[in-house]
């Protein structure tokens, strides 16, 4: 809903898309202008006093259903195949944005017993997808080496990649047909294209000053691996490489003429 996505730090009065003016979204490239006009909608009819606006960004936890959130946790928990290996996009620097479903449940019911009124991102803490892998792979038993995220980020800093983490080049990743975000053949999280980094850079000032309490990034890992566990680790889930998939890329990779970074 926001018109740009590139932009590090925008808060709730960032510009916003034009509203959409018909009454049905024809295709997913209205979904920001059908939210920007549900929004016109509900401050129209209530007015801005009476009505709580919550710009939620990526919600992951227990019982998700997209995979975003526990791809991760569980691939680096299952590392047997490949020789231990899992390959993850190089992108070390690029932010990663995660709100627990759980507190963002209990921030709403929050916000309606208190009548708290305004328009808020609900959104975690951004945290580099470097560091994002690192605390995955320590939910899932590996070593890690990472930290909370501290107020140093945006930055490059000292790599704390997880020793089985195999990054390949972006072009490369998209010229095997692999899919960044979500969805079928992809990495999870990962996005090519820097002018939508900031979608995962925005801030939650006012939301925490509102009363939104964050859980640490780790907890939400560990307990999604334990759901993802619980669900069972090889069924089709939404988003991620399967295991033959995964295999058969790093094949390539290991046979591909491409810049690699050195060891970390």
């Amino acid at each position: 809903m926001y018109a740009s996505q590139k932009e590090f730090g925008q808060d709730e009065d960032a510009p916003l898309l034009p509203p959409l003016t018909a009454d049905v979204m024809e295709g997913m490239d209205s979904y920001g202008p059908a939210k920007v006009a549900c929004e016109a909608a509900v401050t129209a009819g209530f007015g801005p006093a009476r009505r709580a606006i919550v710009r939620s960004g990526l919600i992951g936890g227990p019982g998700d259903p997209s995979g975003r959130s526990g791809y991760w946790p569980q691939r680096f928990a299952h590392a047997d195949g490949a020789e231990g290996r899992v390959l993850v996009p190089d992108a070390p620097d690029q932010p990663t944005q995660l709100i627990d479903v759980r507190d963002l449940a209990r921030w709403l019911v929050q916000v309606a017993e208190e009548r708290t009124a305004g328009v808020f991102n609900a959104v975690g803490e951004t945290v580099p997808l470097q560091q994002h892998l690192a605390l995955a792979a320590a939910a899932g038993g590996g070593a890690a080496g990472a930290a909370e995220p501290d107020a140093s980020f945006p930055g490059a800093g000292p790599s704390v990649l997880p020793r089985s983490a195999v990054p390949a080049p972006g072009g490369w990743l998209l010229g095997q047909g692999v899919r960044e975000w979500s969805g079928p053949r992809s990495l999870p999280l990962w996005l090519a294209d820097p002018d939508w980094h900031g979608m995962n850079a925005r801030s939650n000032a006012r939301a925490t000053a509102a009363g939104l309490r964050l859980r640490p990034l780790q907890q939400t890992l560990t307990d999604t691996l334990a759901w993802e566990e619980a669900a069972g680790v090889e069924r089709s889930r939404g988003a991620g490489l399967t295991r033959e998939e995964e295999c058969a890329l790093l094949a390539r990779l290991d046979g591909a003429d491409v810049f690699l970074p050195g060891p970390v």
